[in-house]
């Protein structure tokens, strides 16, 4: 118990630093905004209490908003996706249900399983993100395809994050 916690704090502190120092820094286009932050409540442990999951993803995007100046809104994604993550867990579970003690990841549930889940969690909290920056209709096509690019980088990225975290694992 009090080891996963540590884990999630130096997941939380790791990921707002990639987010914040490097991705934040690097310019990838119009069209390509990658937030790999919300990997941090993707793979939060099944057990984790639903209000837990709302406070962790509050903080996590008010932290992000803090660095972005953005008023709020990464802040109200990441609320968003925390609070539709039970029904989407559901919605993907297995008809035994899912084994206590692990994540969801590509680790634990493979890569098919993790990329429908993930997938439709960084769409959402894009589509939150993007549209609520925007705030109007006259280039709703162009924030959609910002949304539909930047989520498959993201993706990509949260992807190869989880690689990299599960060879260092078994390195160990």
């Amino acid at each position: 118990m009090l080891n996963e916690i540590f884990r999630n704090i130096f997941r939380f502190i790791t990921l707002v630093l990639v987010q914040v120092l490097i991705i934040k820094n690097v310019e990838l286009g119009r069209f390509i905004n990658p937030f790999v932050y919300i990997l941090f409540i993707i793979i939060l442990p099944f057990e984790t209490p639903k209000w837990a999951v709302l406070l962790m993803a509050f903080v996590l995007g008010i932290t992000i908003d803090m660095f972005y100046d953005t008023l709020g809104l990464h802040a109200a994604a990441c609320v968003f996706i925390a609070y539709v993550r039970p029904g989407i867990l559901k919605l993907f579970s297995p008809r035994d249900g899912y084994e206590s003690g692990t994540q969801p990841t590509i680790q634990y549930l493979g890569v098919p399983w993790f990329l429908s889940y993930a997938g439709i969690l960084v769409i959402m909290h894009h589509l939150i993100l993007f549209y609520m920056e925007i705030f109007r209709f006259s280039e709703f096509f162009s924030t959609f395809l910002r949304v539909i690019i930047s989520a498959g980088f993201t993706l990509i990225l949260i992807v190869v994050i989880q690689y990299l975290f599960n060879r260092q694992k078994e390195e160990e």
